[in-house]
């Protein structure tokens, strides 16, 4: 079971380049994950990667993402 882990696929991090039917390792004590595919793999899939587009381009729901924190950092509007 996974717990939190913060939006960073959303903006390119390591969690982006994981595809359906990868394995995830994950480390409780050391507080971690690892995917299963190589360091070569992981570049190529960042490479190919894009952001996806906003769910909300208008309104309070784009003004909210736009300056909403992740929740690993209190989910607080700057």
């Amino acid at each position: 079971m996974a717990g939190h882990i913060a939006p960073e696929a959303a903006q390119g991090g390591p969690i982006a380049a994981v595809h359906d039917g990868d394995t995830i390792v994950f480390d409780i004590k050391a507080r971690g994950w690892d995917v299963e595919i190589s360091e070569q793999e992981i570049q190529a899939r960042l490479g190919q990667w894009t952001p996806p587009p906003p769910r909300y381009k208008s309104g309070v729901m784009a003004k909210y993402a736009k300056l909403v924190s992740s929740a690993s950092e209190g989910a607080v509007t700057r």
